[in-house]
């Protein structure tokens, strides 16, 4: 099972915009703890089990295959305060984040309608997942 945490996993475009993301947090004060780039479909499953067949509270509604982790175009991470977490997405630094990661060029799942995740960055070049999945590249 594979569950990156190396900017070096994911496709050139997409760490750019994270690097630019990181940057730009950096500047402002914030530390960012990556916390997953690419994940085989391996680690993908076991996730999405977490809460439904496994222990644990759901943390995702993409199956393996169904996850733009899956592409290497997607990254999670979490603002560090005085070393800790902060894993309360009431805290205003996650709007920070979200607004830093989205001058940067990178779609903040924390303005999603349905399933708000506020640790997931992504940069798809316009491509929907079903794309990804009959092979289109990322330009």
């Amino acid at each position: 099972m594979i569950n990156s945490r190396s900017l070096d996993d994911l496709l050139p475009q997409v760490r750019e915009r994270v690097e630019r993301m990181i940057a730009g947090c950096e500047a402002e004060g914030i530390e960012l703890l990556i916390t997953s780039t690419y994940r085989d479909n391996f680690s993908q499953a076991a996730l999405y089990a977490q809460g439904r067949t496994a222990p644990g509270r759901i943390v995702t509604n993409a199956r393996a295959g169904q996850s733009f982790h899956n592409y290497r175009c997607a990254v999670d991470v979490v603002p560090l305060l005085h070393g800790k977490p902060v894993w309360d997405a009431k805290n205003s630094i996650w709007q920070d984040v979200g607004r830093i990661g989205k001058a940067a060029g990178l779609e903040w799942a924390g303005d999603w309608k349905r399933f708000k995740e506020y640790p997931h960055f992504q940069y798809t070049g316009g491509l929907t997942l079903a794309q990804l999945q009959r092979g289109a590249k990322i330009v």
